[in-house]
């Protein structure tokens, strides 16, 4: 096996699809040391030996109108992945994630007789279910990241492996405050908020302003308090820095370049945009406030649509796991039917209300909400890089 060749398109679409994508093909180069990648990723996909076909972030939009905006240059992407993929024919293609640009590659591809996998299912459990019809077409198998899933695939009879999550393998169990702030340099003694707007120019323009706000309120409550900004590239600082500027504050801000890890570690408390990162804040044992805006017109069409009660992924999880206690004990009156973390949407986040949301948490004993983070981070960790490449190597083998 060793010997043999494999080739594999694989197309990520934004950095969370980045860290699925490098976890997989790790998992497959430890199978088959001579596999070949090629379409589209981030750097760590590109350091497992992709050469991206274009920039990732090309496809990184988010929101109806954004999308429609960016739709000439989306669709030549579109017509670049599949014109290379039928040239290179790979033994199987995986479209990570972002379901509006790879579905329909899948659907050609498949029907090109290219076995096909998408990994990450789209929230079709929670809005546009008949989505799940064109899943089928488009795919010889689904790789999921939230146990509940399942269920859902296989009352349409849709072949579904749940593979967990590989950040809930790298993060250990307790992630030591102390530790984080000697590695970024704090003192050990302060009280320190994190504040992560997002990776995306759309996230950290519709959030910054208000995530400053609210540390404008807590630090005039409390002077000590710290804040700690991890920002993913230049642009976001820009960004973000331009925000702080309008606002006329004066913060105790602490600004890094990336290390979002350590940031949520070092903090006694976050802010978060909704997103990968409020994952990555219940594996690390930190308390939270996730917000999520969209621009006006893309929340007026979302909105029509969406069927579910949350929107972070702890609170999935979370209520997703209830629904199957109570499936199989008949209890309806169980307290894990609440939300596990604060959310604020839309016109609710106001720097206000993220501070009367961030205050009961710094002063709290998150003692009883650390354990159920680590009920759903034990959940989780399921060596989600081999699982994940085992299922795509029974694809391209015809074993699925």
């Amino acid at each position: 096996m060793a010997q043999e060749k494999l080739c594999i398109g694989i197309v990520a679409g934004e950095a969370s699809g980045d860290i699925l994508g490098a976890s997989l093909m790790e998992g497959i180069l430890q199978q088959y040391p001579h596999a070949e990648f090629i379409g589209v990723g981030g750097s760590r996909m590109q350091a497992q030996g992709l050469t991206s076909l274009f920039p990732m972030e090309t496809l990184s939009v988010m929101g109806f109108i954004d999308v429609l905006k960016q739709l000439p240059t989306l669709l030549r992407a579109r017509r670049n992945v599949v014109n290379t993929m039928l040239a290179a024919k790979p033994d199987v293609f995986v479209g990570i994630d972002a379901p509006d640009f790879n579905l329909p590659i899948e659907k050609k591809l498949k029907h090109q007789g290219i076995p096909t996998v998408h990994y990450v299912s789209p929230s079709v459990w929670a809005w546009r279910p008949k989505r799940i019809f064109a899943i089928a077409k488009a795919t010889n198998m689904v790789l999921g990241i939230l146990p509940f899933e399942a269920e859902f695939y296989a009352k349409y009879q849709v072949p579904f492996t749940y593979v967990g999550h590989p950040l809930a393998d790298q993060f250990p169990e307790n992630s030591a405050k102390e530790a984080a702030r000697e590695q970024l340099k704090l003192a050990n003694d302060k009280r320190y908020v994190g504040l992560l707007p997002g990776s995306r120019g759309s996230e950290v323009g519709l959030l910054a302003e208000h995530f400053i706000a609210a540390a404008g309120i807590l630090q005039a409550q409390d002077p000590e308090l710290n804040f700690l900004v991890p920002l993913v590239n230049e642009q976001r600082k820009k960004q973000f820095l331009t925000a702080l500027n309008a606002s006329g504050l004066k913060l105790n801000l602490h600004i890094f370049s990336g290390q979002s890890h350590e940031v949520i570690a070092a903090s006694d408390a976050t802010i978060l945009a909704s997103g990968t990162v409020a994952l990555e804040a219940m594996l690390i044992k930190r308390p939270m406030v996730v917000c999520y805006r969209f621009g006006w017109l893309n929340y007026q069409i979302a909105k029509r649509f969406v069927q579910v009660n949350h929107f972070s992924l702890p609170n999935l999880l979370h209520a997703g796991l209830f629904n199957d206690a109570k499936n199989s004990t008949g209890n309806t009156q169980a307290p894990a039917a609440q939300r596990l973390v604060k959310e604020l949407l839309q016109d609710e986040v106001t720097g206000e209300a993220i501070a009367a949301a961030i205050q009961p948490l710094l002063a709290a004993d998150n003692t009883a909400l650390n354990e159920r983070f680590n009920e759903l981070h034990q959940l989780l960790k399921q060596n989600a890089g081999l699982l994940s490449a085992n299922a795509v190597i029974a694809v391209a083998k015809g074993n699925n």
